[in-house]
């Protein structure tokens, strides 16, 4: 079960606004962090994923893991979001 989702995402990424929609889709309710915006959180990104591209989806689950999918991977986030 999903307790929460989060998107890092940026202005320019064409990707990003296909996860959103993918989740959008899938009623999947989601939190977004713009890192144009919010350039302060680019390390927490990059702690997360070992990435430092995006769209970064972060799913957390009830018992507090978390998953982490970088890019658009729905072979990946799809079974994270069961």
């Amino acid at each position: 079960m999903v307790k929460n989702i989060t998107i890092f995402t940026t202005n320019t990424c064409a990707y990003c606004a296909m996860v959103k929609k993918y989740l959008d889709a899938k009623s999947h309710k989601y939190d977004v962090v713009n890192l144009d915006e919010q350039p302060e959180r680019q390390a927490e990104a990059h702690a997360l994923s070992g990435s430092l591209t995006v769209p970064i989806t972060v799913v957390t689950k009830q018992d507090d893991s978390k998953e982490v999918v970088v890019g658009y991977n729905l072979s990946k986030l799809a079974p994270a979001l069961a």
